[in-house]
């Protein structure tokens, strides 16, 4: 149970940042066969698997498909990295307390999609990711660490995706660490960790 599934619908970059931070990923999943992600995982010697969402009627019907496939690696955390589909709430609670999600905001701010697009129109001098718990509303759930970068007056939303994206590649893998640790406790919707740990980070 010390081990996790990862669940990508892409190209898994933050994937690739936890198995190169050493994190213990048994299986990467992704519900695209042409994920680039599983190319990089199974040349890690990382198991990998396809759960198409195309070949299921209803979200729970696919929902149950990967729930099986997860739990063929009896994984103690899984973690949605760029997964794409919407989950169930039968799929939330089967991995309630054990299901990772990382968002490209400050959460609760910018829940959804475009978010890079949102904040530069919101005029906001700070931007940044989160990752918390998976609940069955959607980029809510106890805020387990977040990082803050700057908002320049010449960000556009690539330029300031591609910052927000290399603070999710430390935080996520640091996030999973703590879970793995058993360091996280989550007490009235507040996450603490043990030891201290500052759970904020902000990049220059």
């Amino acid at each position: 149970m010390n081990n996790m599934v990862v669940l990508i619908s892409g190209r898994g970059s933050n994937m690739r940042a936890m198995v190169e931070a050493g994190l213990p990923v048994a299986a990467v999943i992704s519900n695209r066969a042409e994920a680039a992600g599983l190319e990089y995982a199974a040349g890690r010697g990382i198991a990998t698997a396809v759960v198409s969402h195309r070949g299921y009627a209803t979200r729970e019907a696919f929902d149950a498909a990967l729930a099986l496939a997860v739990d063929a690696f009896h994984p103690g955390l899984v973690a949605l990295a760029g997964f794409m589909r919407i989950l169930s709430a039968g799929f939330v609670q089967r991995y309630q307390g054990r299901l990772l999600n990382i968002h490209p905001s400050l959460l609760p701010a910018f829940a959804g999609l475009d978010t890079h697009a949102r904040a530069l129109a919101a005029g906001v001098k700070l931007h940044g990711c989160t990752v918390h718990f998976v609940t069955a509303e959607l980029d809510h759930g106890p805020i387990v660490v977040q990082a803050a970068v700057p908002v320049f007056v010449r960000d556009d939303a690539t330029s300031l995706a591609a910052r927000v994206l290399a603070q999710e590649h430390r935080i996520y893998p640091q996030a999973a660490r703590w879970f793995l640790d058993g360091k996280l406790v989550i007490e009235n919707g507040i996450v603490r960790v043990n030891g201290d740990h500052p759970q904020q980070l902000y990049a220059p």
